[in-house]
């Protein structure tokens, strides 16, 4: 997963299974790879699964998975993803630690997937990045790791480690990985293979949640569909069409409960949502605008500049100096 790549294909990763880990995760990450490799006709990528012991491990959905090596006797590999889910501190002893450490200073790229950058944090191997986890965890390891920039993206891809949310954001971050390596066309032939949405960047939400105040279940509605295409937006007719509902009506639902147009309260959670990023991540004003639904950088600093009276660079600037 690492970002620039310094060895030819096949390019091998690690996957250390940790006891409970998420099988959906790990599955997700792999998938995308073995795909690649089955269109493109050649092996691009190839995964070593480890657990500390070489025996199986048993993942948070109860089944049990085989590990390939053992932490004494696995392969050195480019990238080492540390995936868990539930408890990973219980999995957390000196060994580890020792062994992360060994893998980091010869030049492997170390990562988390889910909650593993609770290991990762552990470890000390997190210094001066930013990552990822799965929103039910970011509360618990900003409090316990507050030196740490956590974010709730999908995934985060640097030169120092990478990180993804776990779930189907593991998908996001392999394609992203196949895009980088060997170009966005076959990582769209990958994606259509998957009937996966279109790519999701890693500004993109984990969640959608309803914020409105009122107890209508149809508004509530509707904004969750705003949150859930925030990246690319749907018409009002499209939104209406969605919730079986004329555009009027649909107009009127606004009217009564919020005072404001749907267009209005569309666009207002799109740059709020682009504010929050701005704020909490260090992804680029073009990756920002994009995952806000902007065509271009330039549409959104005139829609961010109108609606915050500062451009998203100003916006940085004025909160760094605080």
């Amino acid at each position: 997963m690492r970002l620039q790549p310094h060895v030819p294909a096949p390019e091998s990763i690690g996957f250390l299974l940790l006891p409970r880990f998420a099988m959906v995760a790990f599955f997700s990450a792999i998938e995308p790879l073995r795909i690649a490799n089955r269109i493109s006709g050649q092996t691009l990528f190839r995964w070593e699964v480890i657990s500390k012991d070489g025996a199986p491990v048993t993942a948070s959905n109860d089944m049990t998975l085989t590990a390939t090596w053992s932490l004494h006797d696995a392969p050195m590999t480019p990238s080492l993803a540390v995936c868990a889910s539930f408890s990973p501190e219980n999995a957390i002893d000196a060994e580890l630690v020792e062994w992360l450490n060994a893998r980091a200073n010869a030049g492997c790229i170390l990562g988390g997937m889910d909650t593993g950058c609770f290991v990762l944090a552990a470890a000390g191997l997190l210094n001066e990045q930013t990552v990822t986890l799965h929103w039910e965890s970011l509360p618990e390891f900003r409090e316990r790791f507050p030196d740490i920039e956590a974010v709730e993206s999908l995934y985060e891809v640097s030169a120092e480690g990478f990180s993804c949310a776990g779930g189907s954001s593991a998908i996001d971050m392999s394609l992203d990985l196949i895009a980088r390596r060997h170009g966005t066309r076959l990582a769209s032939l990958v994606r259509e293979q998957l009937i996966h949405d279109q790519g999701r960047l890693p500004a993109s939400r984990q969640r959608y949640t309803p914020v409105s105040a009122c107890t209508d279940p149809m508004l509530d509605r509707a904004i969750a569909l705003m949150d859930m295409h925030l990246e690319t937006p749907l018409s009002i007719q499209a939104l209406a069409d969605e919730l079986d509902m004329s555009w009027r009506g649909l107009e009127r639902l606004f009217e009564r409960y919020l005072g404001l147009s749907p267009l209005h309260v569309y666009r207002e959670r799109r740059l709020s949502h682009a504010h929050q990023l701005l704020l909490e991540t260090h992804h680029n004003v073009m990756d920002i605008a994009l995952a806000s639904g902007f065509a271009s950088a330039s549409s959104f600093t005139r829609a961010f500049r109108q609606r915050y009276q500062l451009t998203p660079r100003q916006l940085r600037q004025h909160y760094r100096r605080r």
